[in-house]
């Protein structure tokens, strides 16, 4: 079962696509928005991530960070960053940890077979790290609803 309004979020450390290392607990007095993606380089994927790449500033107007989270190692994030030029952070979740802890974590993805893929999901954490928005997507090929996370975000300022 996945992450519930409500709950604390549960914390990570990724390495991010310039090979450091990235908590969520860093981030504490900013809203956060986690978005985590099956795999980069993938039409639905491209898609979210250029959306959220596109509509930056209304994150910015709400303090928010943006988070991009996937099973990709970070040397494929780095290269899907510089060629879709995202304007966001992009975690390298590679052992499935973060997803698993989030429950949003495909046994089986189901267009590949591939094992261990994180389904698209969103979450906005508030500034205390707590769970204000959550949504798992019902199929790989259905995008967050953006308009909902910016309601999200704007209650929280």
């Amino acid at each position: 079962m996945s992450i519930q309004v409500g709950q604390k979020a549960p914390d990570f450390t990724l390495f991010d696509s310039d090979k450091n290392k990235v908590s969520l607990s860093a981030m504490t007095g900013s809203p956060v928005v986690i978005l985590f993606f099956p795999l980069a380089f993938t039409g639905v994927c491209t898609k979210e991530l250029c959306s959220v790449r596109d509509n930056i500033a209304t994150y910015n107007q709400t303090n928010a960070k943006v988070i991009g989270i996937s099973v990709d190692s970070l040397f494929t994030l780095a290269k899907f960053k510089e060629d879709q030029q995202l304007n966001f952070t992009l975690l390298s979740d590679f052992n499935g940890t973060a997803a698993s802890s989030y429950g949003v974590l495909y046994d089986v993805f189901p267009a590949f077979e591939m094992e261990k893929v994180s389904k698209r999901a969103a979450f906005v954490v508030d500034a205390e790290g707590v769970v204000r928005y959550a949504e798992v997507c019902a199929t790989p090929g259905d995008l967050p609803n953006f308009t909902a996370i910016q309601e999200t975000l704007a209650g929280l300022a």
